[in-house]
């Protein structure tokens, strides 16, 4: 009897000394699996890449790498990227920043139903650049090489407002915000200014002989 419990005791600790390290050896290996599969885990990825909006213009030009040059003369723009086309001198695409905003823009390949202003006898749309200064950024691009359209003045939607055409046949709408107005202020004043000006007849004083 002596014996037999001698054995019981020597084995007690025999059975939990093997428990342990095979609960150790299991949980190891759950961490290398967990581990691979975290590496393996593909990185997600924004649908809108960070510093783009979701609507971005695309300029299609006559001449990109001359259109650069003028926008970071004229708009203060920084040179993101661009990709040389096979063609000497010619863009197939190249990225800028003016402000907080992004504006794509390449060279007319003369396809991909795009063409440039130039090349079409005018612009079929206009890019809206708000700034702090209009007047100071409007005088700028003239400098560049634009050409006013439509001179700066303080509008009845609240901004002052104008509108220039780059050399290249683009349309740029310059503004500054100056004041709130409510969608009824603007159509309010917006109808008076389609209100048909009555002009009234000089009096015309009674000769005297």
């Amino acid at each position: 009897m002596a014996r037999k419990s001698a054995r019981k005791v020597a084995r007690k600790p025999t059975k939990k000394a093997t428990r342990k390290p095979a609960k150790k050896v299991a949980r190891k290996a759950a961490r290398k699996v967990t581990r691979k599969v975290t590496r393996k885990a593909p990185k997600k990825v924004r649908a809108i890449p960070k510093g783009y909006r979701s609507v971005t213009p695309y300029l299609v030009l006559g001449n990109a790498v001359q259109a650069i040059e003028f926008y970071k003369q004229a708009f203060g723009a920084v040179e993101i990227m661009r990709m040389a086309a096979p063609s000497a001198g010619k863009l197939v695409h190249a990225e800028l920043k003016i402000g907080g905003s992004i504006v794509m823009l390449g060279d007319d390949m003369g396809g991909g139903g795009m063409r440039a202003p130039t090349s079409l006898g005018g612009a079929g749309a206009a890019v809206f650049l708000y700034v702090k200064d209009a007047d100071a950024t409007f005088a700028r691009a003239v400098r560049a090489g634009a050409t006013v359209i439509r001179p700066l003045a303080d509008m009845f939607w609240g901004d002052r407002y104008g509108r220039l055409r780059d050399p290249f046949g683009h349309v740029w709408e310059i503004a500054t915000h100056l004041r709130d107005v409510s969608p009824a202020e603007m159509q309010k004043a917006q109808a008076a200014l389609s209100q048909p000006q009555v002009q009234t007849p000089p009096r015309l004083d009674p000769p005297t002989f």
